[in-house]
């Protein structure tokens, strides 16, 4: 029997192993398989984060609701969705960075190369597997494109939605990076992820800014995340003395969740931390011009915030450290010519007087 014979004949179970061989072959991780359909309570959530206003300023998310919650609407052949995952479990506690207070705290993903890139080469290679084995068509997505990655996880057998509302697995904790591929052959879908949060809360509790109004409910527009890396603007001020040394997202309700103690570090090297980003000083960060600031970042997803959100990230974190050896620092930017980095360095400078009695 061919491989074409294979697919016509919908005989799906030596394709998917095929399929699951090559990719962890390639060096993912997890693989899962969906047919190209949400379950209703993915659109519902979707319509309730977008209702309440949760999505700030990613005016995105609702210009493309409806590709976003139904595959077919971004792609009409699509017929099965293949989902991978790839670990990026630290090997040290992401917590340990919030009491260094003259240092910023960088989300565990961000600590070197930029995952897109990443687990984009693979799945290009396994895209190029399935059309040369099996005569079919695929598209490409890492978190670039209006698809509900997490609920297709779930349904893909990944790992499920927990309350934080990011994914969880009972091998890799809440440390896997998705992507998707979304193909015109015909394949059957594995069983969906149970939800294994139980009673826990530890992922609401932790949380800083409160930004969870209710289990499996995120306000992004509270999220330390999307504060440091989607959000233009200055940073509402009730919310940054709650942001800490965080300059570049936020691990805290992944790093308390108690599946993580069944995830081994990871073996990506490219996913391992930078050692000149596991606690970067605060001084250092802010004296980043453009040109210092791209070299730096080359090739990290830090980059694509650009300068200016980045040191008012920092500026912020300068202004919550206590350290009055940083108000120099702060000072200096005062004069930038950026507004909004401006601005928070005035804020920084006057919240370090203020502590020091100046």
């Amino acid at each position: 029997m061919t491989e074409t014979t294979v697919r016509k004949t919908g005989t799906t179970t030596d394709l998917k192993t095929r399929i699951r061989d090559k990719a962890l072959q390639i060096g993912l991780d997890a693989v899962g398989f969906c047919p190209a359909d949400l379950a209703p309570e993915a659109r519902e959530r979707l319509t309730h984060f977008l209702r309440a206003g949760y999505h700030g300023d990613m005016g995105w998310l609702a210009d493309r609701k409806q590709q976003r919650s139904q595959p077919k609407a971004l792609w009409p052949d699509v017929r099965s969705v293949i989902v991978v995952g790839m670990s990026y479990a630290p090997a040290y506690d992401p917590l340990s960075a919030a009491g260094q207070r003259n240092c910023g705290n960088i989300s565990v993903y961000a600590r070197n190369r930029d995952y897109h890139d990443i687990i984009k080469g693979h799945l290009k290679h396994l895209a190029q597997f399935l059309v040369s084995r099996f005569a079919c068509q695929v598209k490409v997505f890492v978190d670039t494109a209006p698809v509900m990655e997490k609920p297709l996880a779930q349904q893909s057998g990944l790992g499920w939605q927990g309350k934080h509302t990011n994914l969880v697995s009972r091998e890799y904790g809440s440390w896997l990076l998705l992507g998707e591929i979304y193909t015109d052959l015909e394949l059957q879908g594995d069983d969906p992820s149970a939800d294994h949060c139980g009673s826990c809360s530890r992922c609401l509790d932790v949380c800083p800014t409160r930004a969870f109004p209710a289990p499996y409910r995120l306000d992004a527009s509270r999220c330390i995340s999307y504060l440091t890396i989607e959000h233009h603007g200055p940073i509402p001020t009730e919310l940054r003395p709650l942001m800490g040394n965080h300059i570049y997202g936020c691990d805290d309700c992944l790093a308390v969740c108690p599946w993580n103690k069944f995830a081994t570090p990871t073996t990506h090297e490219k996913l391992v931390a930078r050692g000149d980003l596991a606690a970067p000083a605060l001084s250092d960060l802010a004296g980043l011009d453009d040109k210092t600031f791209r070299a730096r970042f080359a090739g990290s997803p830090i980059k694509r915030t650009g300068r200016n959100r980045f040191v008012r990230n920092v500026l912020i974190a300068i202004g919550n450290s206590g350290d009055r050896a940083l108000l120099p620092v702060a000072q200096r930017l005062q004069a930038d010519q950026d507004p909004v980095v401006a601005e928070a360095a005035h804020w920084a400078a006057a919240r370090l007087a203020a502590a020091a009695g100046c």
